[in-house]
């Protein structure tokens, strides 16, 4: 059992730092409400506990102080109707302060109070020990819950757990789900292991494959990085995208591979399009062979097959980044046949981490989130998890 699950939070007011910072149309309506879902296990245990919550998140990049656009007012009518009327949900028009004071103090058990946007104040992005203590006041535990700001040393992410004694700073639920699933992959890995690393560029991406070549039986290499694998040893790649500054990386990477006895699976062939543009020509040709004016956008068939088949044969899966284009249904094949491929070996036992911005939203456009084994919220946090980072998030609750 977990600290949380085990800890009894009857007439105390917790303190959960969670992440809200969800995308909003033109008229303040949530767009995507994934990441206020994701923490509801945490609140509603704590409630049910017969505590009261106290929320608090950013939202957006608000560059000078407080602005409508960015004020966490706009989330209590949906954090609302998702608790249900059995829970009031109330708004502080403030982070600290007189009016979050009284607040708090004010709070009930089974009500939940949504703080004002922390980054109101540039001493949250600061990790300010003053700001934190502030913060730290609200209530008599702390909870984290925020996997997605779990690399940031910030106020409220890592600097304020030190304000509460230990047994009374722990990670929420989706906090657990995000470390103990991380851990699997990156530690208790069953072989064989296969990493799946897509997207535009090798450079974002050198210190997970870096730290994966420690760790992984066979890492598969999608997207627009791949070109520049295939130019690095001597390919025609037409017009597709390509890192030039980056060939002695892409080389090294290889080299390091072989001597480790990590397999590299890169894209056999592409669909080549005579234009970036969801109505260009395409045809198929061998990824190191593109003609003079083509590039490739997608994976092709015969480097489909070669990839399922290595996943089918694996025993955890880590996925991070698409194939191609998907955005595109011209280019979208690779990267949905690759998400079919991970439920598929899921089904068969498989472990599957999903994590990163493109890859979560083609598992839910192909609705294959609940056949994967994790979805992962937090896309930078996950890429510098995997990268081998310590995240300042989890060490302030860890080192007590």
């Amino acid at each position: 059992m977990s600290a949380f699950s085990q800890f009894n939070f009857s007439g105390k007011k917790a303190l959960v730092r969670v992440d809200f910072n969800v995308p909003l149309d033109e008229n303040f309506h949530i767009t995507d409400d994934t990441r206020m879902r994701a923490t509801l296990p945490s609140i509603m245990k704590i409630l049910s506990d017969g505590g009261s919550v106290i929320l608090m998140s950013h939202l957006g990049r608000p560059k000078e102080g407080p602005t409508d656009k960015y004020s966490l007012k706009h989330l209590v009518p949906h954090l609302q109707s998702l608790l249900g009327d059995s829970h009031t949900v109330k708004f502080a028009d403030d982070c600290i302060g007189q009016s979050a004071i009284d607040a708090s103090s004010g709070l009930k058990q089974g009500e939940v109070l949504l703080l004002e946007n922390l980054r109101f104040y540039k001493e949250e992005e600061k990790g300010d020990t003053a700001f934190a203590e502030k913060l730290s006041k609200l209530g008599d535990v702390y909870v984290n819950d925020a996997f997605g700001t779990a690399h940031r040393a910030h106020a409220s992410t890592a600097v304020i757990a030190q304000y509460f004694p230990a047994g009374h700073k722990m990670f929420g639920l989706l906090m657990e789900g995000e470390v103990s699933s991380a851990e699997r992959v990156l530690h208790k890995a069953k072989k064989p292991f296969t990493a799946i690393i897509g997207g535009a560029k090798v450079s974002d991406k050198i210190l997970i494959i870096e730290n994966l070549l420690q760790r992984a039986d066979q890492i598969i290499i999608g997207g627009g990085m791949a070109y520049t694998f295939f130019k690095a040893q001597g390919g025609v790649i037409g017009n597709s995208l390509c890192e030039d500054d980056r060939l002695d990386t892409a080389r090294e990477i290889i080299q390091k591979a072989k001597e480790k006895g990590v397999k590299i699976l890169l894209p056999v062939d592409s669909v080549i399009a005579d234009k970036f543009d969801a109505q260009a020509q395409t045809t198929t040709s061998e990824s190191n062979g593109i003609p003079s004016g083509w590039m490739g956008l997608d994976i092709g068939p015969a480097a489909v097959a070669h990839f399922k088949e290595a996943i089918l044969n694996s025993k955890t899966i880590l996925w991070n980044g698409p194939m191609g284009v998907f955005e595109m249904e011209k280019f979208q094949n690779g990267t949905k046949s690759i998400a079919l491929a991970v439920a598929e070996a899921t089904g068969k036992g498989a472990f599957s981490l999903v994590g990163g911005g493109d890859s979560v939203a083609a598992v839910n456009k192909f609705n294959l989130a609940d056949q994967v084994s994790y979805v992962s919220t937090g896309g930078g946090a996950m890429l510098e998890y995997f990268e081998g980072k310590v995240l300042p998030g989890i060490a302030a609750i860890r080192n007590v």
